[in-house]
């Protein structure tokens, strides 16, 4: 069927479609509207319709404050031209006021706070507070909501400390089952080295490796990573420094556990007869200053104000309070020219160290007639290790301090030094050392407060070569974000800081390079149930 207007649109023909001519015409009345302008009007709203349902979809979409139709567009700024203010707008704009008020305003007493964002929102629905009311409220809940957070994180790092500051029951095992055995074990006790090895702790021909520590695990890591990355490890000597208490398990571990073709060597610091109180201060000041023992081994949080002290500067003041620093084998390395008076030259380690390299190159380092090879830490791509300054480790407010040092002066490195005896003999060193540790301790240790490193800064200023940082990394004790493919090209990598490797609280990807050099198999660790993490 076909339709077929007329062009006045007063008629209408209906034709049917099958080729006859049959038809009908239908009349149509006369109305005040022209048909042809309805029909017009008809197909321009049916063109329009669909533009204008796109339209108002992505207005809707698009919300008011973040639009750019037209509509939007003209919605939005409309009422501005005409005087007018979009009352969400004007809503912020009360409330900026009144929290604006609030926040130089004491909370007032008796102010109920809810627990929740919920009840909150309960509670203004049934209670009706006003802004103002509604604005101490919130105040009042962030500033609960910061102080428990700022607890919360005084109490991570205490307990941070007291893990970095107490020994692991397996160590402690370790330890214990060690220094029974060497009581009830012939072979525990043999001698270190070998009678026919004497010789070799003296000729400087060989490279002699000086460790103090308590650790036994830590030392055999450090010793056992020495051993296996030389390339010459027949010419390796250890020199392995230990407490008295420490001693039988250190010496059963070495006796039953050798570094063949290494020689190690392991004393005591009661077989030194120069180890007294009259050549070591710290000793005198352990043994006869109070004050000094408490600031290491009392409570470390009493008089603390949280409020007036930054996290940053809580966990320095904890860090610098560990009882390590009044220990005396932290301080020995300010003795090894007269603790070993027939070398002339020795690599210092630290216990918390991997090597991963051959270090046969270090004695072919001239250091031009100075004492210590370090690794400067003023230095290097990495700003938060590598950014120490005098500073950072002085109270330059004391004028004692501020007389003597440079507070930009640069910072350098223990735990992998190369130490030039010979020209440590020949200098002040120790007794520069020694003046200032005593001025320190007459000022109840204000010029300074951590361990050994500070007088050492002062003693060897003058005295300092600098060598590669690729020697010596640092910070794989603090910094979480170590690069790792720079510690995989280090050749001396350093645990210094809280999280060390045999803690659980050290950081689990760096935890690997320095397990690999642990024996697990053996049965005293296995005992002991350190195992693998």
């Amino acid at each position: 069927m076909r339709l077929h207007f007329s062009p006045s649109m007063r008629s209408i023909t209906v034709s049917s479609s099958n080729g006859f001519i049959d038809f009908m015409k239908i009349k149509v009345a006369a109305r005040h509207i022209s048909y042809r302008t309805l029909f017009h009007t008809i197909l321009v709203l049916a063109f329009l319709l669909p533009f204008v349902f796109i339209l108002t979809a992505v207005v809707t979409l698009e919300g008011v404050n973040d639009c750019s139709s037209l509509d939007c567009f003209g919605r939005t700024w409309g009422p501005r031209l005409l005087g007018r203010v979009d009352a969400s707008k004007r809503l912020v704009s009360e409330f900026y006021k009144v929290f604006n008020q609030v926040s130089t305003e004491e909370i007032p007493d008796g102010l109920k706070l809810p627990d929740s964002f919920s009840q909150l929102v309960s509670e203004m629905k049934d209670n009706r507070h006003d802004a103002k009311t509604f604005a101490f409220i919130l105040k009042a809940m962030m500033e609960r909501f910061e102080k428990e957070i700022r607890e919360s994180k005084y109490a991570e790092l205490m307990n941070k400390h007291f893990a970095a500051s107490s020994i692991p029951k397996g160590i402690h095992c370790l330890s214990l089952r060690l220094t029974d055995e060497y009581s009830s074990n012939v072979h525990a006790r043999n001698q270190l080295p070998p009678p026919e090895l004497l010789p070799l702790l003296s000729d400087n021909t060989y490279q002699h490796f000086v460790l103090s520590t308590d650790n036994i695990l830590a030392a055999s890591v450090v010793v056992n990573s020495a051993v296996q990355s030389s390339l010459n490890p027949e010419k390796i000597v250890f020199h392995v420094i230990t407490d008295k208490k420490t001693y039988a398990g250190m010496h059963s571990w070495f006796a039953l556990n050798p570094v063949y073709p290494a020689t190690v060597e392991v004393k005591g610091t009661h077989h030194f007869d120069y180890l007294t109180r009259d050549n070591v201060p710290v000793l005198e000041a352990v043994e006869n200053q109070e004050g000094i023992r408490n600031y290491y081994h009392g409570n470390h949080i009493v008089g603390t104000n949280h409020t007036n002290t930054t996290l940053r500067v809580f966990a320095s003041k904890l860090l610098v309070r560990s009882p390590k620093y009044i220990s005396l084998l932290n301080h020995l390395r300010m003795y090894i020219p007269q603790l070993f008076p027939k070398l002339d030259k020795v690599v210092f380690l630290d216990d918390d160290v991997v090597i991963q390299r051959d270090l046969s190159p270090l004695w072919d380092v001239d250091l031009n007639g100075k004492v210590n090879g370090a690794v400067e830490t003023c230095k290097g791509d990495d700003e938060w290790v590598m950014s120490k300054r005098f500073k950072i480790y002085f109270n330059f407010s004391h004028p004692l301090v501020a007389m003597h040092l440079d507070p930009n002066e640069c910072a350098w490195a223990y735990g992998m030094n190369i130490f030039d005896l010979r020209a440590w003999r020949e200098s002040n060193i120790t007794e520069t050392y020694h003046w200032w540790l005593r001025e320190n301790l007459k000022s109840t240790l204000t010029l300074w407060r951590l361990g050994t490193l500070p007088p050492a800064l002062i003693a060897f200023r003058g005295h300092i070569h600098p060598i590669d940082p690729s020697w010596h990394m640092l910070g794989l004790g603090y910094q979480n974000k170590t690069n790792i493919e720079n510690v995989k090209k280090a050749a001396v990598i350093h645990y210094n800081g809280q999280s060390k490797p045999w803690l659980q609280i050290g950081f689990e990807h760096l935890r690997p390079f320095w397990t690999k050099y642990v024996n697990y198999s053996n049965d005293f660790i296995r005992n002991c149930h350190i195992l693998e993490s």
